[in-house]
């Protein structure tokens, strides 16, 4: 896979970096019992592992129903299950780290790393909440790493109500939890504005997806 892309001009480490976690994250409690943490740039020497995962990696194109329509989905995709062998040392080290900070509050540890590859401003998601499985009844977390140019995550109250903005990309880490995949939605809009690719790494606890 050949996608261009401008590397930040802040993340200057020649090898990826996990910075720390405790007293740097900032947590932002939502309503009805969710809360987003965040850290920017939470990996430095981000793009050591972009080139790693902009390769080929198993990206696949999947199609959807859409009315009386099949369509492509906007976005590339990887998943890689409990077990199997992440595609760059910083990921498992990424991993290994949420599960260390996270792991007391959460009860369980992070097992599996499902990908998104935004191309370019044309590929999104839409409103959704990590619906699928135990997350659909149960508080949970699903931690997000993000790599390459920078594109608004946007969350807002289920049924409607003010959003918030989170710009990710170079390394930055948002963390969702409690009921936020239940009582809120999250999306990755389309932007007219030239942009390079990004990459979603989202760690979830066994049977949340």
């Amino acid at each position: 896979m050949s996608l261009a892309h401008q590397p930040s001009m802040w993340d200057v480490a020649d090898e990826p970096v996990l910075t720390p976690l405790r007293g740097r994250v900032t947590r932002h409690p939502l309503t009805r019992g969710a809360w987003v943490d965040h850290l920017p740039g939470w990996v430095e020497g981000s793009d050591a592992v972009l080139e790693v995962l902009l390769g080929d990696i198993g990206w696949r194109a999947e199609r959807r129903q859409m009315y009386d329509r099949e369509v492509d989905v906007p976005r590339l995709l990887r998943w890689y299950g409990d077990g199997e062998t992440l595609p760059h040392p910083a990921l498992t080290d990424a991993r290994s780290e949420l599960n260390m900070h996270y792991g007391p509050e959460l009860g369980e540890p992070f097992v599996t790393a499902g990908m998104c590859l935004y191309r370019d401003g044309r590929d999104s998601v839409a409103w959704h909440g990590d619906r699928i499985g135990r997350s659909r009844t149960e508080d949970t977390m699903v931690a997000i790493v993000s790599f390459g140019s920078p594109r608004a995550l946007m969350l807002r109250p289920v049924g409607g109500g003010e959003s918030l903005r989170f710009s990710l990309g170079h390394g930055d880490l948002v963390v969702m939890g409690g009921s936020c995949q239940r009582t809120w939605e999250h999306c990755i809009p389309k932007t007219a504005k030239p942009i390079g690719p990004r990459v979603s790494v989202q760690f979830r606890p066994r049977g949340v997806a």
